[in-house]
């Protein structure tokens, strides 16, 4: 692990979750397996402040526990995992998946999982249903058994599983990224029967209504619903499946068209189930099935389907491959050489945006190749003798070719460059949003008496003077300061795309060569 991605986790955690959770975490990563007393002697944190900080983690499933390594009897050891940490970056991609998929239910049913770390279905369709109610107009509320369907429908389609429960076990191992398994855990995606009928409820604002608060929180603590002990959490891998089919489809739309982009969508859709997560290929379709399964509004005749078929198989990236001939022709979307082409892609990019076209010719030349002499390389590039030995050297020194180019090496050393990215533009935000702190505050102590006021009818004479407590100057910085703010989220996001583009190759790659 390098020091650039022990930085950028750390930032993360700090970000999420403070600074104490940040120190044990880094120390973990960087120090492997420890167990508590070691932990309290090295970071120098009180005892509380340690388990604290180590709940946390665990909660949000980025760090584990295991029996230690001395055998029966020795103290239980705590190991964190960097790609678990990472994928905090991911949070807003999984709650716009969740909310294009299954609307504002879906959206905050994620937020709230992913804020929580797990929760009982019972208590998160409580809590999303007030704060859909929160919402809506006066003498709307949002019933419990929408967001109940809307929680279902998740864990049938594979975003939400079970908690497996973390008990102290074989000596601590590099955590693993597989999801439990419907095999290795029965109940995974089985849902119980839950006993929950009622609306959601609006907060109560008034400071009178604090003892009703309270006494409402202490009758809901005793209420039971019949699923007490099962705790629900966010499948990332399932979100990254997802990811990884919306990047294929994509692709063939801005290459090959939108229909074709839409029956590869089809054969994805169709293979959900039937496939394995770490399959190279999906199950063959028959041309038949995949013309019955196409949308109503892709009205297309057969041989029309057939030529578009025709099209995808012979389109030199390979996204979609022939089987067989039974069925009007059997098919497959090649998962792994779709995401080959499209990291090869993205490194071509980048390496014409940093030494121009004609070291990315090169550079391109050299990934076909494999191995190529300085002549070799002039004359197949067309570039000049001084010119092709200047752009060699270049590419050398930044170690994107050797004496023969390893596209997985260059895709490490990448991911450097990639990690300091990601943690300069979180250190920039976190910069500006300091520095205009006060400003901030201002703000939004206005926006929350601007919003009482509109609640209880207040006249538009109110409502003008309080917007005039904040000066012309200080919107335009405000505005400003959102615009620069917002540049660098996406900024974090684009290459967030980028780092799970790369990660699916290489993850493919693995499995693809055991």
């Amino acid at each position: 692990m390098t020091a650039q991605e022990v930085r950028l986790c750390g930032l993360l955690l700090r970000e999420h979750f403070g600074e104490l959770v940040e120190k044990v975490g880094t120390h973990l990563l960087r120090s492997g397996a420890q167990n508590l007393r070691t932990l309290i002697h090295e970071t120098g944190i009180s005892l509380d402040l340690v388990k604290k900080s180590l709940c946390v983690l665990v909660q949000h499933g980025v760090c584990v526990f295991s029996a230690g390594r001395k055998g029966p009897g020795s103290p239980t050891e705590y190991l964190t995992s960097s790609d678990h940490i990472l994928r905090i970056l991911r949070y807003p991609r999984y709650i716009y998946t969740a909310k294009t998929l299954y609307g504002d239910t879906g959206e905050l049913i994620i937020e709230e999982l992913l804020q929580r770390g797990d929760m009982t279905m019972s208590s998160t369709v409580k809590t999303v249903a007030d704060r859909l109610t929160q919402n809506m107009e006066d003498g709307h509320s949002m019933d419990y058994s929408e967001v109940s369907n809307a929680f279902s429908k998740l864990v049938e389609t594979h975003f939400l599983q079970r908690s497996t429960p973390a008990t102290p076990g074989t000596p601590a191992v590099p955590v693993s990224t597989a999801p439990p398994s419907a095999e290795s855990f029965p109940d995974c995606y089985r849902v119980p029967h839950v006993t929950l009928t009622g609306r959601g409820k609006r907060q109560l604002s008034s400071e009178d209504g604090e003892d009703q608060r309270n006494a409402k929180k202490a009758r809901m603590d005793t209420e039971t619903h019949g699923d007490e002990g099962i705790y629900w959490q966010v499948n990332f891998e399932r979100f990254h499946l997802h990811f990884r089919d919306q990047a294929i489809i994509s692709a063939v739309a801005n290459k090959l068209g939108q229909t074709s982009s839409e029956i590869v969508r089809t054969m994805l859709r169709m293979s959900e189930v039937t496939t394995s997560p770490t399959a190279t290929c999906t199950k063959p379709l028959s041309a038949n099935e995949i013309f019955r399964s196409l949308p109503n509004s892709y009205s297309i005749a057969r041989p029309i389907l057939d030529q578009y078929l025709t099209l995808l198989v012979d389109d030199p990236m390979e996204f979609v491959g022939k089987a067989g001939e039974s069925g009007g022709g059997m098919f497959v979307v090649n998962l792994h050489r779709a995401l080959a082409n499209l990291a090869r892609a993205t490194i071509e990019s980048v390496v014409q945006e940093r030494f121009g076209s004609r070291s990315a010719r090169i550079f391109r030349l050299l990934l076909r190749k494999r191995h190529l002499e300085q002549k070799q390389v002039e004359d197949f590039a067309m570039i000049p003798a001084k010119e092709a030995k200047d752009m060699l050297y270049t590419l050398l020194s930044q170690n994107l070719v050797q004496l023969q180019v390893i596209f997985l090496s260059f895709i490490d050393i990448f991911s450097i460059y990639i990690f300091i990215t990601v943690a300069n533009l979180i250190e920039r935000r976190l910069f500006e949003t300091k520095d205009s702190k006060r400003l901030l505050e201002k703000s939004q102590r206005i926006e929350a008496i601007l919003a009482s006021l509109q609640a209880s009818g207040a006249e538009p004479e109110q409502l003008s003077e309080v917007e005039e407590m904040i000066t012309a100057s200080e919107k335009q910085q405000l505005a400003s300061l959102r615009l620069h703010i917002n540049k660098l989220d996406s900024a974090e996001n684009q290459v967030d795309e980028t780092i799970f583009l790369l990660e699916s190759y290489v993850n493919s790659t693995a499995t693809a060569a055991s």
